[in-house]
């Protein structure tokens, strides 16, 4: 169950394509290590987001901004015991590639190199966008997420290393994903995996963690979220969807969906299916199950969290500082390191 007080709302608005939008308060909630084909770009408006990345851990206060590269694995939870609220934006590669293409000299892939910036004014237009876009608003809305992700690009952007890795571990754990990916719903043991690419169960498990930044029964649980986000975008009920992707059952696929999403699955099928209805847009209980009946009002006790819609062209009240980022070395027990456990 959620805690009391979250509430958590993951759509999309139709006229803005190749973008997700994500506005939550999580107090208990822990997002797994987990990773987007996409860019995360999110902006902390109460509490501390306690973000866990490859090198260590980061916290992100109000007036922070979080950037996540694309297959880049991280975790999240809170970082103060009030917990964290945060507006997020998703945008595909493909939408980040054109901005960077028309408004910066970076060549090759553009990414960012900091994690987490203080950035009030940044901060404040991702929360623009979400208003812009809940109120209907298309032109506000996309012209607000192309001044916001140019401004991050001009400022922070880079370019992406791609080098190719040809060592031997490289190319084990590369065909490992390729099987993985191929049997998702049926995947082999981890020795037997091995015995096929001709290596050692932990020779294996060393290159794919040092490939793609977490283990490969982690790595297949999260491919799987992703599958199941595709079927239930094109209509797939939760209960068939889990079946096709590998999860046992409906509440198998309700857990690790909830967890890495954010969001239950009927939640986010709803979202997706009323995408031109602004009414439908109602703030669901985080950890509330998809075949739940829920009440028509999800307003917790926490309205302090919701911003109010101001009227059109209002200016936002300015952001409370930031407190410095801060972060743990990797070996510490940080979330980055506790959410390894296999899949249940």
């Amino acid at each position: 169950m959620a805690g009391k007080g979250e509430w958590a709302r993951h759509w999309r608005y139709e006229q803005l394509p190749g973008l997700d939008l994500l506005r939550a308060r999580y107090l208990r909630h822990t997002f797994p290590r987990h990773s987007h084909d996409g860019y995360v770009f999110g902006a902390v408006t109460g509490g501390v987001e306690a973000v866990g990345m490859p090198d260590g851990t980061l916290l992100a206060g109000p007036g922070s901004v979080v950037m996540i590269n694309p297959e880049v694995a991280h975790t999240a939870q809170a970082g103060a015991p009030e917990g964290w609220s945060y507006s997020t934006l998703y945008p595909s590669a493909q939408v980040v590639a054109e901005i960077a293409a028309e408004t910066t000299t970076v060549r090759g892939t553009a990414g960012f190199g900091e994690q987490i910036v203080t950035d009030p004014q940044a901060a404040r237009m991702i929360s623009e966008v979400h208003r812009a876009a809940e109120q209907g608003n298309a032109l506000a809305a996309d012209s607000l997420l192309r001044i916001v992700v140019a401004r991050l690009l001009r400022d922070h952007g880079t370019a992406l290393e791609q080098r190719p890795r040809r060592t031997a571990g490289a190319k084990a754990a590369a065909r490992a994903r390729e099987l993985l990916e191929g049997r998702m719903a049926d995947p082999p043991a981890l020795e037997t995996l091995a015995g096929e690419l001709g290596t050692s169960p932990f020779a294996l498990l060393r290159a794919f963690r040092d490939a793609y930044g977490m283990p490969p029964h982690t790595w297949l649980t999260n491919v799987r979220v992703r599958a199941a986000r595709r079927l239930l975008e094109g209509g797939t009920a939760p209960a068939e969807a889990a079946v096709s992707v590998g999860f046992t059952d409906q509440p198998h696929l309700n857990r690790h969906f909830t967890r890495i999403v954010g969001v239950p699955p009927g939640a986010y099928q709803r979202e997706r299916k009323n995408v031109q209805d602004p009414d439908a847009g109602l703030l669901v209980p985080s950890g509330t199950w998809q075949n739940r009946q829920h009440p028509q009002t999800y307003e917790t006790n926490a309205p302090r969290t919701v911003p109010p819609k101001p009227s059109a062209g209002a200016p936002e009240e300015p952001a409370r500082p930031t407190p410095s980022s801060s972060a743990t070395p990797s070996g510490s027990a940080s979330p980055s390191d506790s959410p390894d456990s296999p899949s249940e």
